[in-house]
């Protein structure tokens, strides 16, 4: 059989996850295996139809496809995305068609499931017939547990293209709705005093929903405030993050673009800053992608602390929850900052709308001015977990920018510190081994933290 291992890595054959593709290749040398580094490469394929068309052409004549990608901040690389783009872009969906499909990926495991959902729902999208994703840790093939899995993972993907194997479909294809939106003037202005506001967007049609939605957003603020509206065409970034990790050590990007000096100066600078995008797939644009993945050269630590944060979205985003998830741990997660809310054009009544973007003008400034910041969810708690063991552990000599700033801000609270609960911890699992004190501490159990509770409220 004929599979195309589509590595979506910006490193080409430098990328982890390859060599775990590498691997399967060892293990079923019976069959052909071609592979594209169309995330490195995206450039000449956006340039080159014909290079586009070679791979589409294998595509095309193969059995199925492995997508295989590292992850780049909770989803796959922007170059990934754009080469998806491309297949949409340039009518080339067809070759996909029947053909089986599955993911690779290796990370930390953070966010992962998104980058897998995404990959799936693509490919689901382009009718292809998805077998599973497999995530493995960038370090698994050094374990033999994890090499089996690897093997079985492999077979199962192989033995559904040999014998034809059903697959399940775990997306619906998305509808898009024709709604034009027209907004009325706002009755109302909010004063955002001495608060800095930034609207970042990638609209580019004057008469579209999103560029409307924006201009009503602002329109909700006097204009002496000044509210500046940033296009991603307009600001410097000359390609995407490549992987090579050299921020690590300070903080300073690679890219010789005016990127970094953007973010430091402009949007780590804003009170509030909203995300203006419209859905295309089943993500923003791959520009947006772009511009998170950028952003990524404050590492793991956050960059905009303190920050009011909200999205205004065209599309059916009620239809991607994956999507929903990305943005809500791209500013409540990753950031120690308050995600507002997220309003889109999905009500299809252009006065709703127009009442949501006011009130939602009304809680950033509000926000902002309390400095509101919202306690961390699941999202928040579990991924700063994730990032606290391997930056304290494996990933110190790499990422030593981020180790300073969790060690100077306390964000190593590993639970073995805590030594006053640790003492009482021991005492009183001592203490429950006797039968009559056990009986007595689990009879209380249930009341005892309300009643705590309840003597806290009385003193308020």
């Amino acid at each position: 059989m004929k599979i195309v291992v589509l590595n979506g890595s910006p490193k080409g054959e430098s990328s982890i996850t390859l060599q775990y593709v590498n691997f399967i290749r060892k293990k079923f040398p019976q069959h052909e295996y071609k592979v594209f580094h169309v995330a490195k490469n995206i450039r000449k394929l956006e340039k080159d139809g014909n290079a586009f068309r070679t791979i589409i052409d294998e595509i095309s004549n193969s059995d199925g496809v492995l997508w295989a990608f590292g992850l780049w901040v909770l989803a796959v690389s922007a170059q990934y995305m754009r080469f998806i783009e491309l297949i949409s872009e340039r009518s080339a969906k067809d070759a996909f068609k029947n053909k089986y499909a599955a993911s690779l990926s290796t990370s930390i495991h953070y966010f992962d499931h998104i980058a897998h959902n995404y990959i799936r729902s693509i490919a689901e999208d382009l009718d292809m017939r998805y077998t599973d994703g497999l995530s493995l840790d960038l370090a698994d093939l050094r374990k033999k547990d994890e090499r089996n899995n690897l093997i079985i993972f492999a077979e199962d993907f192989l033995n559904s293209m040999q014998h034809k194997y059903p697959t399940a479909r775990l997306f619906k294809p998305m509808t898009y709705s024709n709604f034009d939106y027209q907004p009325s003037p706002a009755k109302d202005t909010v004063h955002p005093k001495n608060k800095k506001i930034i609207v970042l967007t990638d609209a580019s049609n004057g008469s579209s929903n999103l560029e409307k939605m924006v201009n009503r957003f602002v329109q909700s603020f006097p204009l002496e405030s000044h509210v500046e509206i940033v296009q991603l065409d307009d600001i410097d970034i000359r390609g995407g993050c490549l992987g090579c990790m050299r921020c690590g050590y300070d903080y300073n990007c690679q890219y010789k673009d005016g990127f970094a000096d953007f973010y430091n100066h402009r949007v780590r600078s804003s009170d509030i800053i909203v995300f203006a995008g419209s859905v295309k797939g089943r993500f923003l644009s791959s520009a947006w992608k772009t511009f998170y993945d950028r952003a990524f050269f404050w590492n793991h630590s956050p960059s905009l602390i303190g920050k009011q944060i909200g999205y205004i979205i065209s599309g059916p985003l009620s239809q991607i929850p994956n999507l929903i998830q990305y943005l809500e741990a791209s500013s409540f997660a990753r950031q120690d900052s308050n995600h507002v809310d997220i309003i889109t054009d999905e009500s299809e009544d252009s006065l709703e709308i127009d009442n949501l973007l006011q009130i939602f003008a009304e809680r950033l400034l509000r926000f902002s001015e309390q400095d509101y910041i919202k306690p961390k969810n699941f999202l928040g708690v579990g991924g700063h977990k994730v990032f606290r063991d391997d930056i304290w552990g494996r990933f110190r000599m790499i990422w030593q920018a981020d180790y300073r700033y969790f060690r100077a801000h306390g964000k190593y609270d590993f639970p073995q510190k805590n030594y006053g609960i640790r003492i009482a911890t021991a005492a009183m699992m001592l203490l429950t081994k006797i039968p009559p004190f056990r009986r007595k501490f689990y009879s209380n159990l249930r009341d005892m933290p309300v009643k705590r509770m309840q003597r806290l409220i009385e003193k308020y």
